[in-house]
Parts: C-alpha cells; structure tokens; sequence
C-alpha cells in the first residue's frame, strides 16, 4: 500500500492481463460476524485484509471471541454461541459501516438478554453517518440505546438489561441504508428463540442486493428467513445460529468495477480478466457488468471469472437507476467522462450519506477534470469531456477509499494529461494493494512514464536521496550503483578477473558484457538480491564499491546493462541513482539533479557509515581515496563524472537528507502541471 500524501499516474494508453481480486468487504465482515455468533469453529478463507476488516477483527476479540490468525486471508473464528462473555468494553470502528451498525443490533439485544455496557465509537466521519433509524427500531424492540453526541449518529452507547418486546413487528425505514435492516436480521436470531420476530421496511427499500446477499449468507449459518417481497422478514422461531465449519469469501464485486471499466475503456489487444467474482456472484454489484455492457463494453464470464474488452467506441451514454449497484456506480460516473452524450445516475441518494458525500465529491472532483456535471439530491448528470477539454487535474479523495480507485480511470483520458490522487492511502479501507495491482494490468508509453534522475560523486548520498525520493513519490527506485557492484560480484564468483591488468582482454571485457546483460538482479523492500541470494550486505563493502568503480569503465559492461536499467521505468514513475542515467539511459528524464558536497563533507559522511558498521579508517585516508577517485572519474573516457547539460545543481554540504529531499520537491512540483 503507497503510504504518501499523493501519487501520480502518468497517461494510461492499454490494458489487458488478469488480476485476482481481494475478499469481499461486505461479506467478510458480515461473516465475520456470523461466525463470531455462532457455536464453534469458523475457518474464513479469502478473508478481506483491510481497514474496515481489522477493526472488526479487533472489536471481536475485545467481546472474547477467540480469533487466529492461519495464513494472511485465512482466520479461524472460535464462536462465542450467542454469549457475552465480556459484560463491557469500548469499542473502535473507524469508518466501518459494516461494522459499526451490525454490531451496534447485536450487541443492543445481548446487552438487553444478559447486561452489559458497550460504547461504540468511530472517525469524526462514522460520527456523521446516520444511524438513528436504526436506533428506533431497536429501542422500539425495548433495548437500551443512547447517542453520545449529536441525536441520530455515533458515538453511541447500549445498555441492559431491558425487558424486550419480540411481538409486534418492529419497523425500520429502508430508504436511507440497507445497512440499518442487515443489522436487524444479523442481530434478531439471537433473540427469537420462543417466537418469530419480523421486521417491516418502511418506504422504499434501496440496495435491494445487499439485503438478499444477507439472507443468503444467514442460510448458510442456518437460519432461513421467510421474506414477504421487500416489505416483510420473519425470523423463525428456534432460529440459532450454527457455523457451516468453513466459509470462502468472494473476491469484492464493487472493487471488480473499476478493473471491468479499464477493460471498457483500454483493453484492445488481449482482455482484463477478473478472478473471484463472476456470474455466480451473491454481490449485487456484479450487475455493473450489464451497465458497462449498456455502455459498449464487452464482458464475458464464468462462475467465478470475468472477462472484458474495449467494444464500442466512444462508450455510449446511458440513463441508468443506479440503486441496486449504488457503490459500483460511482465507476460509471467516470466512465461517463467517455461516452458519446450525457449520462444520468439516478437512485444514488445513499451516496449522500457514504464515506463522504459522494454525489457532491464526485461532482466536484469531475468538474476539476474539466466535465460539466449536474447534481440533485439522488442523481448525477455527467456530460463528457472532449479530447481537448481534459485538464490535468489533483483529485480529491475525502478519505473515501472509492473516490481514489474511480479517480484512477480519469488516467485514461486522450489528452494523455496526468492525474494525480490526493491521499492515495485511504483505499487501504477495503483494496489496500489497489494502485499495485492495477499496474499488473495497464501500461503506459514508456515517454509517458516519469523519471527523476540523481547522480553526483562517490559518497555524496545520491543513493540515500534517491531511496528517500522514491519513498515520498511512491516511484520504484534505480540504484545503477547496486547493479555495477552485482557485476563485480557475479564476476568474482564465475572467476572472471577484475583487476586493472585483466580488464585490458577484450576476452575478459566480453565476459563482463554478457555477465551484465544476464544479471539476475532484483530490488525489493530496501534489499538487493542476485538470483535467489539477498548480497544486501556484501554490496555494502569497500572492496565491492571499487570493483564496482573497475567493472563500470568497461563499455561491454554499460552497454549490457542498458536494457536492464531502462526496463526499471515501471509504473508509476521512477527515480534512477546513477553516473549516465540522466544522459545515456533517460535522457528525456523529467528531471536531473546533480548532486555534490565538498570532498572532507563526503569522507565524513563515509566515515560515519564505516563506524556504523564497527568498520574502521581514518577521515584522512578517506578524503585522499576520495579525491584521487574524483579524479579518475573525471577523467576516464566512458561515461565521465560530469553533469548532465540540463541537470540542476545541489549542493547538499551543509543539508540534512530531509533539506535534500525537500529541495528536490520543490524542483519536481514546478515541473508537474497540477498544483500540489
């Protein structure tokens, strides 16, 4: 997961592949739930690992539920049968609507049953999400409900015991959430054991899908609930809830959307194809596939596979009730952006009361694109945007996970204009790896793909500014350094000389070529690794550093290494450390930065490095090393020490890595054509 304030997606131009999706945030947290209730073990596979997940996790293991953890998708739930064996506790919930209401019911009735208090809290956001219809229809049933703020909204308290009253059904609107009726018929079973208890939905009941998914899931935890069309659910008397001994998780139809719409919008060559949703899909989401399919998209599927490609184009406007599908449906507003006409959402009124307010957020963040977009209380008219009325543009994201992944198709726009996603980190709250895996899947020009090359003199903490840029851009990083220490050590270990002497054999210089171009190098979590072998360590030695300085003389050498360097331009953008980088292997780099400090700054520096290590030299003996290497770089015929012709100088003598940093930021935010 990128953890940076922002990240820029350069011009997408294809797409094609498979992805395989992570579990379903709906249906892991409600069977985390379920299995929480029931007696006995529960194996949940293909568990969802996110935000919304953990602090569900985390509540339940607070009630006494007893939780371990298998494998990273994988958790067996050891049930609590319907108990409170812990009678108090404050519970967090972050933004997790899935789990703040269902347990808010839950734990209302069993606080009711056996006593207890509970405090149920969440971020600022979850306190203005409404929840007080759902608070009446369990203080209609005679539980004990308090709002610790503002009437209608979290934070709230439950209390008991209370006497309640199962005859009379109780009655629940169903226009603002289905969430507020998921949780009554995920808590009421817990207390229809002498009798049935009903629920009746007041007006119109929206999101339809999710309810039936609810159902579908109490069934498989043995209980079948009597639904009389949309109007009427009866729990059954004796209903109990007994665990089904495993359960797997879907892959998240809602997170399917966005890599159906990149197949709509790009997928020419070969198809996207989605593994762990399909046409057997319990989620109603997977219904977007009809609405791509309205809008030209060609989508083929299996049970548990889907399958797309660009159709018609440009897509064709649609005029959609977007109520069953209301979370998908905000991918349709941005592929509204490529339609032939202007395209109506309707029956979205629950975004109004999502993560953010959805249907103002989106409509803002579109206008930022350039669109014009028309808004009402439950619709959203998004008009399209010709080639030429694309602006590069900052979105947005009102820490919803859903505005950032819908964000990332305004990528694909003609213009071939970058986007760039404010706090790409909230997707963490149900697809934390999103952004990485939509790269498995879409591809870029290359001279669309950004580089910022750094170089400068031995010890002059390129490479650490190189690591630390990469970090805050959320950009792959190129240490050339690291791969000319790899030659010299893979020729050490094939036996291949690497002395002054030995590198004048046009033999040996052959050698070197073909070892550079076959080098099996790989960077991965700040380690280096050669083949199967993380040499982390031995990079880091004196005696590599000047192999590496011999063996990078050697043309054969540099020109082996040529396509292994270029092929480190990944999305989303790179940062390259290294002597050529910025004019023999990205000489269109969107940035260069020569990097320099005064000989005694740089020996010091070496020579702290050497202490942390229980090496040892003296600062003399380093700066004279230093200096006659200086020299010898200035002055050799290949790729000599010098800055590129359009590299900007920094002097980072008397800076700290985070002044380095800081500087180069700044460079980078004047060259990019949004605002930061």
């Amino acid at each position: 997961m990128y953890d940076i304030p922002f990240l820029d997606l350069p011009p997408l131009r294809r797409a094609g592949g498979t992805v395989r999706l992570p579990g379903s945030k709906s249906i892991s947290n409600r069977v985390l739930l379920l299995a929480a209730l029931s007696a006995g073990r529960t194996v949940v596979r293909d568990l969802l690992d996110s935000d919304d997940t953990r602090v569900m996790l985390e509540a339940l293991q607070t009630l006494g539920c007893g939780l371990e953890r298998l494998d990273a998708t994988t958790v067996a739930v050891t049930g609590l049968a319907g108990r409170l064996p812990v009678r108090q506790a404050a519970l967090f919930l972050g933004n997790a609507g899935t789990a703040m209401r269902p347990l808010t019911a839950a734990l209302a009735l069993l606080a009711a049953r056996e006593g207890g208090h509970f405090e149920l809290r969440g971020v600022p956001r979850m306190h203005e999400r409404p929840i007080g219809d759902l608070v009446q229809a369990l203080r209609q049933l005679g539980a004990g409900v308090d709002h610790l703020g503002q009437e209608g909204y979290p934070p709230l308290r439950v209390r008991g015991p209370a006497a309640l009253h199962l005859e009379a059904p109780i009655r629940v609107r169903g226009d603002v959430s289905s969430q507020f009726l998921t949780a009554l018929l995920l808590a009421l079973p817990l207390v229809a054991q002498a009798q049935p208890v009903t629920v009746e939905v007041a007006g119109e009941l929206i999101s339809k899908p999710y309810v039936e998914m609810t159902l579908k899931l109490l069934a498989r935890f043995g209980v079948a609930v009597q639904r009389d069309g949309w109007r009427r659910f009866t729990i059954p008397a004796g209903a109990r809830y007994v665990t089904p001994g495993e359960v797997h998780v879907e892959g998240d139809a809602s997170a399917a959307s966005y890599f159906i719409a990149a197949g709509a919008l790009a997928a020419t060559a070969q198809p996207v194809t989605i593994e762990g949703v399909g046409l057997a899909s319990i989620q109603g989401d997977v219904a977007f596939a009809d609405a791509a399919r309205a809008m030209g998209a060609v989508v083929e599927g299996e049970a548990n596979r889907l399958h797309v490609h660009r159709g018609a184009w440009p897509l064709r406007a649609l005029d959609l009730d977007c109520n069953a599908i209301p979370d998908a449906a905000m991918t349709l507003a941005v592929l509204a952006l490529y339609a032939d006409g202007p395209s109506t959402l309707r029956g979205i009124g629950s975004w109004r009361v999502k993560e953010t307010d959805r249907i103002a957020a989106m409509a803002a963040e579109l206008r930022r694109l350039g669109a014009t977009v028309e808004e009402g209380p439950d619709w959203l008219r998004v008009h399209p945007l010709p080639a030429n009325g694309w602006r590069a543009a900052a979105l947005h994201t009102y820490d919803d996970h859903r505005m950032a992944m819908c964000g990332s198709l305004a990528a694909f726009n003609p213009a071939r204009q970058p986007v760039r996603i404010l706090d790409p980190r909230c997707v963490a709250k149900t697809f934390p790896d999103y952004f990485e895996t939509l790269w498995q899947v879409v591809e870029a020009d290359p001279t669309d793909i950004p580089v910022i090359c750094i170089d400068g003199p031995s010890a002059s903490g390129k490479g650490t500014l190189a690591a630390a840029l990469a970090r805050r851009l959320g950009y792959h990083v190129l240490d050339s350094g690291a791969l000319y220490r790899l030659v010299g050590l893979a020729a050490a270990r094939a036996g291949v000389p690497t002395d002054a002497a030995a590198l004048q054999d046009e033999a040996v210089q052959a050698r070197l070529g073909e070892l550079a171009r076959t080098l099996p190098a790989r960077f991965d979590g700040g380690r280096v690794w050669l083949g199967q072998e993380d040499v982390t360590t031995e990079l880091r030695s004196e005696e590599a550093g000047a192999a590496a300085s011999r063996v990078s003389a050697v043309p054969a050498v540099r020109a082996g290494l040529l396509a292994l360097q270029r092929a480190f331009r990944r999305l989303p953008g790179l940062v390259a450390d290294g002597r050529d980088m910025g004019t023999v292997i990205f000489p269109d780099a969107a940035l260069k930065v020569f990097l320099t400090a005064s000989a005694r700054a740089r020996a010091e520096r070496r020579h702290e490095q050497l202490r942390a290590r229980n090496e040892h030299a003296s600062i003399e003996s380093l700066l004279a090393e230093l200096e006659a290497r200086d020299a010898r770089d200035r002055a050799r015929s290949v790729a000599p020490l010098a800055a590129a012709e359009d590299a900007l100088l920094l002097d980072n003598t008397h800076q700290t890595i985070e002044e380095s940093v800081e500087a180069v930021l700044g460079w980078w935010a004047q060259r990019r054509p949004f605002e930061v």
